[in-house]
C-alpha cells in the first residue's frame, strides 16, 4: 500500500505492508512500486481542501505519476477510481481533471487498464463537508427506490475493483459506470460472509 501516510488498519494491519511517500518527490520513492502485478489508485482531494492548482496536481500529476512507475515496475493491470461524468472537455474543473487523469493513464500502455466511474460516493468521512453530507443523506434515501442510480457505497466500488483485478475480461482498456461497478461489487462477497 503506498500512500501519503500510514493508516490504521485493525487486525489486517499485520498483513498490509505500508510504503509512505511524499508525491511531490514521488520519483524518489520508485522502489515501492517495482514488482506489483496489479495497481489500485484511488487517490484524491478536494478543491476545497487544496485549492484549484493542488487538486489539478493531487488527482491528475500525482496519478499520473504514479501510473508511470507503477508500469515501469512492472505493474500490469492498473486499476484507477475515477468519476461519473469524467471528461477531458468539460468546462468544469472537476470532470476535466477526471477525464484528462484518466487520458493520461489509458497512454501509460498498462496491459489492461480499468477505470471505475463511481457517482457519489457514500461513506463517513473524517473531515467535515456539510454539503457532502446532505447530498448523501439525500441520496442514501433515493438509494432505497433506485440503488444504482446516483451513489454508490465506497464498500461496492472496493469490490468492484477487487473483482475486476481477479477477471480483467477482454480488452486493453475498460470502463465502468455506477450500475457496472453495482453489478461487478456483487460478484465478491462482503468481508464475512
Amino acid at each position: 500500500m503506498i500512500g501519503r501516510r500510514r493508516l490504521s488498519l485493525g487486525e489486517a494491519e499485520a498483513a498490509v505492508e505500508q510504503a509512505v511517500v511524499d508525491f511531490e518527490r514521488l520519483g524518489e520513492h520508485a522502489a515501492a512500486f517495482q514488482g506489483h502485478d496489479v495497481g489500485f489508485c484511488c487517490l484524491g482531494t478536494t478543491r476545497a481542501r487544496a485549492g484549484a492548482d493542488g487538486f489539478v496536481r493531487v488527482d491528475r500529476d500525482y496519478v499520473a505519476q504514479a501510473a508511470e512507475l507503477a508500469r515501469a515496475g512492472g505493474c500490469k493491470h492498473f486499476v484507477l477510481q475515477s468519476s461519473r461524468g469524467a471528461n477531458a472537455q468539460s468546462r468544469f474543473l472537476y470532470l476535466r481533471v477526471k477525464g484528462e487523469v484518466e487520458n493520461l493513464v489509458q497512454a501509460v500502455g498498462f496491459d489492461h487498464c480499468t477505470i471505475l466511474r463511481p457517482a457519489v460516493l457514500l461513506c463517513k468521512r473524517q473531515e467535515s463537508r456539510p454539503m457532502e453530507w446532505i447530498a448523501q443523506q439525500f441520496l442514501g434515501t433515493v438509494a432505497l427506490l433506485f440503488p444504482t442510480a446516483y451513489s454508490v457505497p465506497v464498500e461496492m466500488v472496493a469490490r468492484a475493483m477487487v473483482a475486476c483485478a481477479l477477471q480483467p475480461g477482454k480488452g486493453r482498456v475498460k470502463v465502468l459506470e455506477n450500475g457496472a461497478i453495482h453489478e461487478l461489487g456483487k460478484a465478491v462477497p462482503q468481508q464475512g460472509t
